[in-house]
This record gives structure tokens, sequence and C-alpha cells, in this order.
């Protein structure tokens, strides 16, 4: 596959964001970088990259609904894991990776052609968040009960 313009630009834009980009966002930056290229060329060209093996597709456990996510292949495999709360991803790289690999090959005897990992969860500043709102939903839930307890015991007709 030769390395067009645009194709190098989406590949630059996608490796060197350090973050994970969807289709409709890589196309609001590359469209500032180069005001002629369309969303149709965008879509086309990550289908195309995706197709050669230079980016992966990613659903990062579906976050974000069906929204699909790129990234490069030049990186060394990683594991992705992922805030449900508010969408921030990290990437684990390391040992315990390949170790896992090994292990599947080794237990199952199966050879391994990719590896996708994903852990979902929530990050330490959301677990602080939904203990407050856990906290404030079981007060605001005694208040009612309370006044629904007063309530019952209202005057007799």
């Amino acid at each position: 596959m030769r390395l067009t313009r645009q194709r190098k630009l989406l590949l630059d834009l996608i490796d060197n964001s350090g973050l994970h980009l969807d289709a409709d966002t890589l196309y609001q930056m590359a469209h500032v970088k180069d005001p002629k290229l369309n969303r149709v060329t965008v879509y086309r060209t990550l289908k195309l990259l995706k197709e050669s093996g230079l980016v992966d597709e990613l659903d990062l456990a579906h976050f974000d609904g069906e929204k699909h996510y790129y990234e490069t292949r030049l990186k060394q495999e990683h594991a992705h894991i992922i805030c449900l709360r508010c969408g921030r991803v990290e990437e684990l790289f390391g040992e315990q990776l390949q170790a896992l690999r090994r292990e599947v090959q080794t237990q199952f005897g199966f050879e391994i052609a990719f590896a996708r990992t994903e852990v979902g969860g929530y990050c330490s500043h959301c677990q602080v968040l939904r203990a407050q709102e856990e906290l404030r939903e079981r007060r605001e839930g005694r208040q009612t009960g309370e006044a629904a307890g007063r309530g019952s015991h209202g005057a007799r007709h």
C-alpha cells in the first residue's frame, strides 16, 4: 500500500495524539491540517489502514455506545484499562501480558494471532464520585421514607 499524504496525515494524528481517537474526531483534526480532506476520505482511509494492518479498530468496552477508536499497530502489545464512568483510558504494557500470552499458548496449545485485552472498571476519581452519589441517594431515600412515614400517621377521619 502506498502511503499517500492523507494516509500519512491520519497515521501521524493517531500515533502522535496520545489519545484513542474516533473517526469523527480524526476527521476534525485532519480537516484543520488539510481543509480539502472530506469525511468520506477519512472513513475510507481508516478502513484501508485497518485492512492493511497499520491500525487497530477498538470499541473500548463500548463505553460510548457503538463508537470505534483507532490506534496504530506500531505500539507493543498492551491492555486497555477503561473507566466506565468518565471514559478515561490507560494502557498497560509489560511482562504480565506476555506471561498471559505464554500461559494461553501452553495451557491450550493455542497459536495466538492477536490478543486484545480490555479491563473495565472505575478510576480512583470516579470511585470517590460514585461513593458520594451512593451516600447522597441513601440520604435522599431515607428522607423520602421518613416523610412518607410521617404522612401515613396523619389525622384520622
